[in-house]
């Protein structure tokens, strides 16, 4: 019975990561948020309750460790120094005093504990890097790990200081913050808009974020962004306050923009009247706001709280509650994922929550259709948190009309009209057509192929890939290296100069890592951690797609669903032919033999064990490479068992310099670091290997 308790949770935990990462690529990466904060944070939870029951569950690719999503590929990336973390929320009083409980207890502290508080904004984190007193660069969270270089755009905006106010500055400043627009600034951009004939923004959030995106600086620099800075990364050459609330009024010091509504408080109560406090005067407020944030303020104790995968123990966002308004279903349609799953729809007639139109909601699944009993006719009240689609959060009963009808699952793929068919074990109902037959599974297929994390084929967007399958120029991921000049530049909005740089994306994309092809193909339930860990075991693709299930089952973090998703992706003959045709046009990575057992030991040893000569080594990547991209360059590094760091220090045991290297470069052979080259890196690796 246990065991068939635990099958079930494996495969719910499955979904929900699956659920969670296409959320979250939509929220951060596309900035087309597809279901409310208070949606994504339900299921997040779930998650977390999953894996805190069953740790088995718990892997390197869940949400739950990670933050956020990947860059956009039109940006350079910046790995920073410090990470970059998301925060616990809590919603309702009793998750405020189980917050103050665990600190107090944390502590050891016999009194009230002292938190400063502030404003959860509703815009775009990004860290501002400081070198002895310049803005040096600007990047966005990202992944958490590494952002987006938009330090040219950062720059048009005024409130920015691109100096410090102050005689003696730090070597090195890392300033955290938050880009955001006004209320009003938002609504004369869009009235601008529509004067112009262009698309509207759906909300402040996402006007801030596609602003400071544009590939065109001056672009940009006609938007109304504004800052505010709420905490530090990395501090080099001067003392650090003591406290939250210093560090803040520091800032102010220095010229730093920091918002006016924050406080130290004392316990539980005081946090809870700050957030009453705010939530009187939110509607009154400039800009938008979610919640409020609490963070323990001496410095010291928040060292001595620490954190745990993915958010820090001595901090909380508490949120505002979602806001809702009542509209009618007009249909329930479907979508068809990258994986074939069968999303039902929810068509709304249109409806004003929180001052965004809203006119879809995702019902995830045909369960949570039949939970909430949502029919085509109903009044619904619907909830939405800054987002732009909300959730149906329950049906008005009342208001059914007689001629209401329930919603049926279609028998054939509305894309492809291949059968629909649903497991047993899963409650997503998924299209069999797979790649080959699918037009929208194979258009999410190849997008996540060339994305930033897998191929990184730079040029290779959502409309260009699209028109590629529309006009049967490419059927599978091998027809992206047979592309010519001529075929590129006769598509829509495609010149001979944006033609050639694809091309050139692509004959770049050739060299890659054992990780990310695994990761590229598309592989269910096989994220990047599950790639790595693949690529460490095995060493060589042939070893990946010949294992057996017991093989697969000794590789850290993958349990029975993962090995069954793989082995049925490797019996199909056409995904075999796919991986061939891949190597046939050039595609390559370095491999290496597996390595031997241990005594007592079963499936392969890692490549990472301690036998590893650059294992826990400190690599620092600096300048462009002639062939390899930064990510790229990363994971070799990281599959070796070293590490990669955004700073030089004395910990530092190489830097790898390409064009343009900067001032890590200086600092490295002032401390005497071995300095390495593309190719010093790659013979370096070779000989590990």
């Amino acid at each position: 019975m246990q065991a068939d308790f635990i099958e079930d949770a494996s495969a719910r935990a499955a979904w929900l990561r699956a659920e969670l990462n296409r959320h979250a690529h939509a929220y951060y990466v596309l900035d087309n948020p597809s279901i409310p904060d208070a949606q994504y944070d339900k299921l997040f939870l779930e998650l977390s309750t999953l894996e805190r029951l069953h740790p088995e569950l718990c892997c390197a690719d869940s949400p739950t460790q990670r933050v956020g999503g990947a860059p956009l590929p039109q940006f350079a990336a910046v790995r920073h120094s410090v990470p970059m973390l998301s925060l616990g929320n809590g919603f309702d009083d009793a998750d405020i005093l189980a917050f103050d409980r665990r600190v107090r207890d944390g502590l050891h502290a016999e009194s009230d504990v002292e938190y400063a508080t502030e404003l959860k904004f509703d815009g775009l984190a990004i860290n501002l890097r400081y070198e002895n007193g310049v803005l040096a660069q600007a990047a966005t969270r990202g992944d958490g790990a590494t952002g987006e270089n938009v330090t040219v755009n950062i720059r048009t905006i005024r409130a920015i200081p691109l100096r410090l106010r102050m005689e003696n500055p730090p070597a090195v400043l890392d300033v955290r913050g938050e880009v955001l627009m006004f209320k009003a600034d938002f609504a004369r951009l869009n009235a601008r808009q529509r004067e112009a004939g262009l698309k509207e923004f759906a909300n402040p959030r996402n006007a801030a974020a596609g602003s400071l995106r544009q590939l065109d600086s001056k672009i940009t620099s006609q938007r109304a962004l504004r800052f505010y800075a709420y905490g530090v990364g990395l501090l080099e050459g001067a003392a650090m306050p003591d406290s939250h609330a210093g560090l803040l009024d520091w800032f102010d010091a220095i010229g730093m923009p920091v918002c006016k509504e924050r406080a130290v408080v004392k316990g539980a109560q005081g946090l809870l009247g700050f957030y009453r406090e705010i939530g009187e005067m939110r509607a009154s407020l400039p800009y938008e706001i979610d919640g409020v944030v609490y963070k323990v303020n001496r410095l010291a104790e928040q060292q001595r709280l620490g954190f745990v995968s993915r958010a820090p123990r001595y901090a909380l966002a508490h949120k505002f509650p979602a806001q809702e308004a009542m509209t009618v279903v007009q249909d329930i349609g479907v979508q068809v994922g990258r994986t074939g799953a069968i999303t039902p729809v929810a068509r709304l007639a249109p409806v004003s929550v929180g001052g965004v139109t809203v006119t879809n909601a995702t019902l995830h699944n045909e369960d949570e259709v039949r939970r909430k009993d949502v029919r085509i006719g109903d009044t619904v009240i619907v909830r939405r948190a800054g987002d732009v689609i909300p959730e149906v959060v329950a049906i008005v009963p009342e208001l059914r009309p007689v001629d209401a009808r329930e919603f049926l699952m279609p028998a054939a793929c509305p894309v492809c009209g291949s059968a629909i068919v649903r497991s047993e074990d899963e409650a997503v109902a998924r299209c069999s057509g797979g790649w080959i037959k699918c037009a929208a599974q194979k258009k999410g297929g190849l997008l996540h192929f060339v994305s930033r994390r897998a191929m990184d084929i730079e040029g290779l967007g959502e409309q260009l890939v699209e028109q590629l399958v529309d006009k049967h120029v490419i059927t599978t991921a091998a027809d992206f290296y047979k592309l010519g000049l001529m075929s590129l530049a006769a598509l829509e909005r495609m010149a001979d100069k944006s033609a050639q740089n694809v091309l050139n994306a692509l004959e770049q994309s050739k060299s890659t890592t054992l990780a990310r092809f695994i990761y590229a193909l598309g592989i269910r339930h096989v994220g990047e951690a599950t790639a790595k860990a693949l690529a460490r075991h095995f060493g060589r693709m042939d070893g990946v797609m010949d294992a057996s299930e017991e093989a697969l089952l000794a590789v850290d973090d993958i349990g029975p669903v993962v090995a069954a998703s793989i082995l049925q992706f490797f019996a199909d003959p056409l995904n075999r032919e796919l991986v061939e045709q891949l190597r046939a046009a050039g595609v390559h990575w370095p491999e290496r033999e597996a390595m031997p057992l241990e005594a007592g030991a079963v499936g392969v040893a890692s490549a990472t064990s301690a036998a590893s000569p650059l294992q826990g080594k400190t690599f620092v990547l600096t300048g462009s490479l002639p062939n390899l991209t930064r990510d790229a360059a990363a994971a070799m590094i990281e599959a070796a068992g070293a590490k990669v760091a955004g700073s030089v220090s004395k910990k530092t045991a190489y830097v790898v310099a390409g064009e343009d290297a900067g001032s890590k470069l200086a600092k490295a052979q002032e401390l005497g670091v071995t300095i390495l080259d593309e190719a010093g890196l790659t013979e370096l690796l070779k000989g590990v290997s």
